[in-house]
């Protein structure tokens, strides 16, 4: 998966995007998410990028993924509003 993150990093930078979101259903929200962050930082962008995640994750890795730099994280049943009002606050869009 290494190398679809650094796609998805690569194109978000180039299209200079606001957000990311990671939907994940393999159970690897951890590892796809560290990437991600990873790359961003070494190219000097992650500050300038909202990241949210969704999928199934369990509710006890939401707080991890929030201080590894995740703005929030989105569970099995989220309201489509919820997710737009919060990137919304966020991005000032």
């Amino acid at each position: 998966m290494s190398g679809i993150v650094q796609q998805i990093a690569e194109a978000a930078i180039q299209e200079d995007v606001d957000v990311i979101s990671l939907s994940i259903h393999s159970g690897a929200h951890f590892a796809y998410t560290q990437q991600l962050i990873d790359i961003l930082k070494e190219k000097r962008v992650f500050d300038n990028i909202l990241i949210v995640v969704g999928g199934v994750i369990p509710a006890q890795d939401f707080q991890k993924l929030k201080e590894m730099g995740v703005g929030n994280v989105f569970g099995p049943g989220s309201m489509t509003s919820d997710i737009v009002s919060y990137i919304q606050s966020q991005t000032n869009k």
